[in-house]
This record gives structure tokens, sequence and C-alpha cells, in this order.
């Protein structure tokens, strides 16, 4: 069969020079679920009529039905395992040992959405950059302890075989999978996970601030091994929340390959990690190490060696593994033979033998690779902006365009941080609620979305969609989240910022010029935070308030961020959906990406020996019943997060903008060629997007790839 001519992107980027495409109610209402998705390669013009005969906006035809693979979590091995071709001759060769010396006796069986795969091909993406680890990390998340199903409400399986609480909640234990190992061959045991605890974990050196997900009440729990296969998490008071920690994208949920070199996840191959520890080599050899690889010392040494993404000879759990390291044009993996899950009829996963992300110099270059064509699965950084764009190229490029609207509330969000010290001034009104209230009330969200979101969004606060259970309800996605420039000036007024300069912008109270807020905004990344933040800055001029948008690269602008420079810093609240399996973007809580205040969560975080305390009660209020959830049942907990999303919103701890959206993470760009895939799949963090949808079980129809 004649395929389509694949145009190349420096003729898709003339085509979008030339094209002027209407935004305003392209897609208005698009987050409208249960619609059918048409079927790949259907072209637009039929994907508009289809739009129209069902009266509904043509961005709604994109989203498709909620499916997904299933975990059967009680099959037993299939009786004859098979293996991808590409591994036959490193058996032949001994090499590898036979694939039934390779997958578990007791492996994850997982039923694909389609149907049974075929083998080969090396699936095709974009990515950004060394700041772009999550790419490949969401690809591999299949090394947690538990998952979710492909709804994300339910907890499945993972690398724990099975679990259970006794003594009161107070003892967690995990069952492993008889036979499991690394992918390079050695067992997968109980051992693992006492050495990440006692040899990782408790050393200051490597893990300077415990973690609050590994305590209950600001007591930290321990690792005690059962048997060779048979793991207990050890509290001093009930935790039933632990089961949701270690299912979320949490220190002690990630998994190896989301830790990201900080030593969460629980777990870590002991058998190769060891050489890197002064406690098992001499202090001179591993100073030698850390020259040759020119790292600062043997702590920084070992945070490199941790990083899947960066070390290609780290032993890992996941579909694939690290060949060409992510700080290299081609970020290349290919399949783990010790994978542990199979298909019903017996196929070790993944079908995929490997994954190529190649370097974009840009965002403007990763969608304009899409449009063309370029990519078999990109759900990364594709640009809402250039829906139209995709859509038009679809026959051209031989693909098909799936929405995945999110759960949480913002897309762009103004955290402020609440531990800011750098200037008094600044500070003293970063922690006012009522300053933080006429902030928001500046904001005109419909022009936002109307602008950068093409109308597909939902303008209101931090709180998330009304539909998920932990949303304190409607009525508050919109509370101090509409434009009312009014009484956003009459607030500021109100709190003493009544003095103006010559061009109408608010002056310090300490009298020392214009009051100016500084906010960070990442390039690069998801939607445009850089443009986001400067039309903000345009608004907020008629309430007198100047902002200066920082343009930051994401590792700088993390870095700064970590080290409580940023005043305020725009980032997606991505995952607060589920408050508890990521609290990051909803409360400072945690150390590794405290937007809200570094400061404040290393307080939480150490009981209140280190860090800042909160200056304002109503934090103090929240912050208290966040740590109370985790003695509460799945319904007490979920009552709890209503009450702090509350408090959150009346005090606008964070400046939400427009959300509940497809704009990060869910605008699909899928090959024709591709089997396996859901119409619809969630788009949560805690269900590591697109990990719900197992990618291990992706395939080529034509076997071979594009």
């Amino acid at each position: 069969m004649t395929r389509p001519r694949t145009r190349g992107a420096d003729e898709i980027m003339r085509d979008v020079a030339r094209k002027q495409v209407s935004r305003r109610g392209l897609m208005k209402g698009a987050a409208a679920a249960g619609l059918v998705l048409p079927t790949a390669g259907t072209p637009l013009s039929a994907i508009r009529s289809a739009a129209a005969a069902q009266d509904e906006p043509l961005g709604s035809a994109l989203i498709g039905e909620l499916e997904g693979p299933i975990v059967l979590v009680d099959a037993p091995r299939p009786e004859n395992l098979k293996q991808a071709p590409m591994l036959d001759p490193l058996v032949e060769d001994g090499t590898l040992p036979p694939v039934e010396e390779r997958v578990p006796l007791e492996p994850l069986v997982v039923q694909p959405v389609e149907g049974i795969g075929t083998y080969g091909g090396v699936l095709r993406r974009g990515f950004t950059g060394p700041g772009d680890d999550e790419n490949g990390n969401r690809y591999n998340s299949g090394d947690k302890l538990i998952f979710w199903d492909y709804t994300g409400t339910e907890f499945r399986p993972a690398l724990a075989k099975s679990w259970e609480f006794s003594d009161e909640d107070r003892v967690f234990t995990i069952h492993l999978r008889e036979g499991h190992k690394w992918s390079d061959g050695e067992p997968f045991t109980a051992d693992d996970f006492v050495f990440w605890y006692e040899d990782l974990y408790l050393n200051p050196d490597i893990v300077p601030v415990p973690s609050g997900t590994f305590a209950i009440n600001g007591q930290q729990g321990r690792v005690e091994k059962v048997d060779d296969l048979t793991v207990s998490f050890v509290f001093e008071e009930p935790y039933p929340l632990f089961l949701t920690i270690l299912g979320g994208t949490t220190f002690m949920g990630s998994g190896q390959m989301t830790s990201r070199g900080f030593h969460g996840g629980a777990y870590a191959p002991a058998h190769y990690l060891r050489q890197f520890l002064p406690k098992y080599t001499a202090q001179a050899e591993l100073d030698q190490m850390a020259t040759e690889e020119n790292v600062e010392d043997w702590i920084a040494l070992l945070r490199l060696k941790s990083q899947w993404y960066l070390n290609p000879d780290l032993p890992i759990l996941g579909p694939w593994r690290c060949v060409s390291p992510i700080n290299t044009p081609n970020w290349t993996m290919e399949r783990n033979p010790f994978y542990y899950e199979v298909d019903p009829e017996g196929n070790q996963l993944p079908y995929l033998d490997g994954i190529q992300m190649t370097l974009a110099e840009n965002l403007e270059v990763l969608n304009l690779r899409a449009i063309a064509g370029e990519y078999d699965l990109q759900e990364r950084h594709t640009d809402i902006a250039k829906l139209p764009v995709f859509l038009e190229n679809m026959e051209q490029g031989d693909y098909s365009v799936h929405l995945d609207p999110g759960s949480y509330g913002s897309d762009a969000t103004l955290q402020v941080n609440h531990s800011y010290d750098g200037d008094p001034e600044v500070a003293q009104w970063l922690h006012n609620a009522d300053f933080r209230r006429a902030l928001s009330m500046g904001i005109d969200r419909d022009q936002l979305n109307e602008t950068f979101w093409l109308g597909v969004g939902s303008p209101g606060s931090v709180a998330p969609d009304p539909s998920v259970p932990q949303s304190p309800g409607e009525e508050w996605r919109t509370m101090w989240a509409t434009r009312d420039v009014e009484q956003a000036n009459q607030l500021l007024d109100e709190i003493g910022l009544t003095e103006k300069d010559g061009d109408g912008f608010r002056v310090r109270s300490d009298g020392n010029g214009r009051l100016r807020l500084e906010i960070f905004a990442i390039s690069g990344a998801f939607v445009p935070f850089p443009r986001i933040a400067q039309a903000i800055a345009q608004q907020w001029q008629e309430i007198g308030i100047q902002l200066d948008v920082s343009e930051l690269e994401r590792n700088l602008g993390m870095t700064r961020m970590r080290n409580n420079e940023h005043q305020l810093f725009m980032w997606a609240n991505d995952g607060s959906e589920l408050i508890y399996a990521f609290p990051r973007h909803a409360l400072p809580v945690d150390p590794a990406e405290a937007m809200m205040g570094p400061l404040i969560a290393t307080w939480f975080v150490t009981n209140g020996e280190e860090g800042m305390e909160p200056t304002e009660q109503a934090m103090l209020d929240a912050i208290d019943l966040y740590r109370s959830a985790g003695g509460q049942t799945t319904e007490e907990a979920n009552a709890t997060a209503q009450e702090i999303w509350k408090i959150i919103v009346d005090n606008v701890f964070s400046i939400g903008t427009v959300g509940v959206s497809p704009a990060v993470m869910g605008i699909r760009i899928v090959k024709n060629t591709m089997g396996n895939i859901p119409a619809r799949q969630v788009n949560m963090q805690h269900a590591r997007t697109p990990q719900s949808s197992h990618p291990a079980t992706f395939f080529f129809r034509n076997g071979g790839g594009s």
C-alpha cells in the first residue's frame, strides 16, 4: 500500500507561517467526555461533520471513550513463554538465559486494550534536552511498587505482587514476585529494600532531610525484611494513607526511574550501587572515580550513577533500559530482557524493541516535526495552539489526534513562594491573603483562555475539577478567580498600597520606589509560560502592579526555585487532583519541588527543627489537616482534602488561571501504524500518563515501525 507523502518540518513551517487560523470557539466545551473518537486517519472534513451532527464543537469529537489495558491480577504464568526476535541470537550464544529463566515465576499478566501485539520497531519521539527526563520516566514507570488501573482510581499490582496492612494499619507488608530479576539478571529481593533503607535513606550525607511521606505525625517509619520476597514498612502509628503514598508520585512511591537520583522509591540495586559508597569502597578509590566522571565528590558520583537516563550501566526494572543517555542528541532505550510483564499468551513485554528520542532545539521545532508525521507517538510538549494545524495535516502526516483532558485546576499557576525572604517589602505582601486575592482578581482568565487555550480550558482557581472526589465543590472553581478590577484595587488600597507613581504603579510602603514583583517562567515546557506571564503583567497594570517576567531554562529555574530565590513561579498544578499522591503543587510539604515555599517544606519534614514556619495561620491549619489525613480512611481523607482545598482557595495560596483541559500532556499525536493505543487515557500525575495505558503493550501493526 502506498503511504501518503509525509511533508518535512521545513515545509510545514512555511505553511504555518502562511496560515492565520481562528482560535475563538474552536474547541469550546472540548472537555465533555464520552463522545466517540473518529477512526484513525479520518479526514478533518469528516471530523467537522461528526461534530456538527452531534451538535458539539470541533474539539469534542477528538475526545474518545476512556479505555485501557486490564491487569489480570490473579492470572498464573502462561505455560508457553515467548520472547522478542531481537533476543534470539543473545539466547543462542549464551549471552542471555532462556525466556523461561528471565520471566518471574509470578509475572504480571496484562490484557492489552486492543489485542495481542507483534514484536519489533523503535518508537520515535521528541524531547527537549537533559531537563526533560520525565519524557522517558513516564514510559518506564512500570517500576513502581503499586500502580493504578487505566481509570486512575483503583490500585493494581506492579513490582509488588500483593500487599496487606496489619497491626491496626501500623505495618504495611508487600510480597515480591518469585524469580524477578534486575535488567542485568541479578535477583530483585528484599535485600534491595534493606540496602536502600540502611545505606541510602538513613545516611544524612545522601538524604539530608527525611521524607514526610515515610512518616506519620512526624514519626519516621522503618523497613524490615521478613524473608527474601517479603518486606514490611513499620510505623509507630496507624498509617492507612501509606497505600496511596506508594501509588503516588511521592518520594516513597516514585520507583527507581522517577526518583531522579534523589534516592526515593524504597528500593535500589544493592549489588551495583554498593561500589559507590564509602562503606564498601575505599575513599581514595571513590575520589578517583569522581574525578574521572568530572563530578565534585562521591555523593555527586552516587547521584549520577543512580540516574537511569544518564547511566546506561544502572540495572533497572522498567520495560526499557537506557542505551544512549539523555545528555546526547539521541536519547535511546532498548528492551529490558528481564521485564516482569507478559500478555495472556505468554509474550514477554514490551512489544517495542526500543524508544528513540530526538532532541528538538525548541518547542516550535518539536511541534513542527509532529505535524510533519516524524513522530510515532507524542503527547508531551505538543502545543494546543497548533491544534488546527495538527488537524489539517493528519492525512499528510498519517496520524490521528486524541485529546485527553486533565482534572487538575490550572495549567499555568502562579505559585506564590510563602517562604520568600529576599526582600522584606515584597515578602510581607506575598504573605498577605488580601494582596494575593487582589492579584487573582486582576487576571482576565477568559482572555487567557481564548488566546492560549483556544477556548477549551476552564478559567478558574487552583481547585480541581468538581468531578473528582477531593473537589470542594463547583463554586470553589470561581472564588477570587473572576476578574474584578474595582474590587482588586479596593483591596490593595485597604491593605495600605495607596500611593502610586507617575505611571500609575503602586509604590513600596518603605518608600523605596515602585513595588515590583518577579515571576520565574520556564521556557520550552508544556504551555507557553513566559507569554502567559507577560499577558498577566499587562492585565495587572490596571491594578497598579508591575510584574517582571524572568524567562528561564527548566534546570536553572528549578535550581533557583529550590534555593528559595523566587517570588512567584509559573507551573501547572498537575497532580493536585489527588492531593496526597502528589501534594507539592497544592501545599509546600515536599522539599524536592516546593514552589510554594522551599523553607516551609523543610520545616514540615523536619518537624520544625529546620526551615521556616509559615507566617499565616491559614497555612498552618491547611498543613495540620494534611498531616492528620495519614491516619484516616479513604472517605475521611477525601473529606479532609475538601477542607484543605477550601483553605487553599479562600486564601489564594497560589493563583490559578485556566485548567481542566488537555493542554498539558493531553494533545496526543498518534501514527496510524500504532496499535493498542487507547481512544482516551487518563491525564493524571499519579497515573504517570501514559503509564496507565501500559506502553509496554504498544506495538506497530506492520511489525517494524514507521
